[in-house]
Parts: C-alpha cells; sequence; structure tokens
C-alpha cells in the first residue's frame, strides 16, 4: 500500500502536504528478510499504471524479487497515518476497497510455479481480511506449500473492523490456520478468532489450546508490548513450542520514532532466527532485538543490518557510533 503521512508528527488538520512510503505486512516482513541477507521475494496484485509501477520499483530498491508481482485495475491500496507522540496515540484511516489486491482471484496465481524455490511462505491475517478473493488466494498458496513441504508461518493477528465482505474471520481463519507450522498472534486473537480461552487465560494457555486444535502447529510466538506512552515503549517475545515456554526480557524502547511495522520486524526476525539458531529463546530473542530497532526507523520496513540486530540482542545498547 501507500502510505502518506502529514510531515513530522503534525495532525491530519495542519497538513498541506503529506510524506509518501510503501508498506504493507508481508511486504514489509519479505524487505525485513532481505536486509538480514536471505532472499526473498512479495507476492502481490499492483494496479496497471504507474502508480504499481513505482511500488514495484521500491520493492526492487529494497532487495526483493519482483518476478510474481502481478497487474490490474486501476487503484492502489492506501492508509494515511497521523504519528502520535508522548500522550497523544497514532491515527490510522484506511483506503483498501477496489484497490487492485482487493479484487485478485485465485485464478489469477500458478503458487506452484511461485513457491517452486521456496523453503519458507508467510501471511498476514490482514491478507483475508480484505476480500474473499484473497482469502481463497491466500489459502491456495498454503494448501500448495504443505503439498511441497515448504514451512508456513502465519501472523494472524488480524483486525476484526476490516473484514466487510459476506464471510467474517471465524469462519475464514480456521482453514487458513490448521494448515501454519509457525503461528504469531496473542491470547486476545486466539480467544476472538476460535474462541478457545477466556479474557483470564494467559498466554501460554491459549496457545497451547490452539496447538491442540490445530496439531500442525509447531510454535506459537507473540510480541508484548507495554506502552508508557506513544513514545515510550517496552517490548519482549514469548513462545510455547509445544515442550517449553520461553520469553525474553524487556527492551526499552525510550523515544519511538516509528512504531508502524514492528509487529512485522517481529515476525521477519523469528523467520530468521528459526533459519538460523539451535534454540528458540535465540530465535526468539532475534526477532524481539529486530522489532525493538524497528521503533527507530521511519517508515512501514525495517531496514537495520544483521549486525545491528545482534549486538541488541548481545546486550549492546549504547546506540555508540561504529567506526
Amino acid at each position: 500500500m501507500m502510505r502518506l503521512s502529514p510531515p513530522g508528527y503534525s495532525k491530519f488538520a495542519q497538513a498541506n502536504s503529506f510524506e509518501l512510503v510503501y508498506g504493507g505486512g508481508e511486504a514489509n516482513v519479505a524487505i525485513s528478510c532481505a536486509y538480514l541477507g536471505m532472499k526473498a521475494a512479495h507476492v502481490t496484485r499492483f494496479p496497471d499504471n504507474a502508480l504499481g509501477k513505482a511500488a514495484t520499483q521500491f520493492l526492487r530498491k529494497h532487495w526483493l524479487s519482483t518476478e510474481h508481482v502481478f497487474y490490474g485495475d486501476k487503484m492502489m491500496g492506501k492508509y494515511f497515518l497521523e504519528k502520535g507522540a508522548v500522550h497523544r496515540p497514532s491515527e490510522v484511516i484506511y483506503e483498501r476497497e477496489g484497490s487492485s489486491f482487493s479484487l485478485i482471484e485465485p485464478s489469477m496465481i500458478n503458487w506452484e510455479d511461485v513457491l517452486k524455490d521456496a523453503d519458507w511462505f508467510h501471511w498476514t491475517g490482514i491478507t483475508p481480511a480484505i476480500s474473499e478473493g484473497a482469502a481463497m488466494s491466500c489459502l491456495d498458496a498454503i494448501k500448495t506449500a504443505n503439498r511441497m513441504g515448504i514451512t508456513v508461518s502465519g501472523d494472524i493477528n488480524s483486525r476484526k473492523n476490516m473484514w466487510h465482505y459476506r464471510k467474517s474471520m471465524q469462519e475464514i481463519m480456521p482453514d487458513l490456520v490448521k494448515n501454519c507450522d509457525i503461528v504469531i498472534t496473542s491470547s486476545r486473537g486466539i480467544r476472538e478468532m476460535f474462541g478457545l480461552c477466556s479474557p483470564d487465560d494467559k498466554f501460554k494457555t491459549c496457545a497451547k489450546r490452539l496447538m491442540d486444535t490445530f496439531p500442525k502447529i509447531k510454535k506459537v510466538a507473540k510480541k508484548t508490548r507495554k506502552s508508557v506512552s506513544a513514545s515510550h515503549q517496552r517490548i519482549k517475545g514469548k513462545m510455547w513450542n509445544g515442550k517449553k515456554y520461553v520469553k525474553t526480557d524487556f527492551l526499552n524502547i525510550t523515544h519511538v520514532i516509528d512504531r508502524v511495522g514492528t509487529g512485522d520486524a517481529f515476525a521477519s526476525g523469528l523467520i530468521y532466527g528459526l533459519l538460523h539458531y539451535k534454540n528458540d529463546m535465540q530465535a526468539l530473542n532475534f526477532a524481539t532485538a529486530a522489532c525493538a530497532l524497528k521503533h527507530t526507523v521511519p517508515g512501514d520496513v525495517n531496514v537495520v543490518s544483521i549486525e545491528n540486530v545482534i549486538n541488541l540482542m548481545e546486550g549492546d545498547t549504547s546506540g555508540a557510533i561504529k567506526r
């Protein structure tokens, strides 16, 4: 999507211009993976016009393969972000209906061709919320990845007020989630989507019930956020792997630059960590460090280096200049 924001921390009412960047759940994860040294591609549908080509160029600029970007129709999905500060929260207005991506249909993508060289497929709960066509395309991708032996991860925390077509998330999400290997979600997400736990249940209990319900899932992870203010956040990671519950220490982020895309940074860090570290605690520490660093980066995507993440993961919070 295009992201349009008033300059700095101005409110919409003060704006005479908007800063334009691109972003979106799966794209943010793919770009972050690319900056961590992994080969990554984004699969999407853009409008067949100059805006669609500009969005494609943005992906290429950030090291992504764009051979599976498809074009059609005329509208680019967009959102407007008013960045909060201190005690004033951020505000977001979406314009997605009628976008090229919202009009996608399963017949438009040959997933066996798209996934032929892949080791991992990642999706977010926002995609199936956009339209039934997007939901069915996502399901086709997941089932194809299952047949091809490709690991599937889903960041399934979906915003319930996004679901405007004739199917609810309670109808759609179970078929998608039951075919995942790794799930990123919260106690609230598990409760709202599947009704598997109560508001009083802890994350570990909810994660166990999710894995009991969908046995293919091997790990359930989440980030926990404590907001001191819009400008001051504390982040930690948690995971239930079917045998052991692990969690990180809190990382203290005292000067938030941009918190959009921090969940996607956590997801990309978790993917990298699970592929490159021997144990879940290391993987979770890496994911949490990547998430914390995204709070310092303007825009949707986490463009920090692997060295930045490892330094923070190993306890270097100094921010000292690297020469």
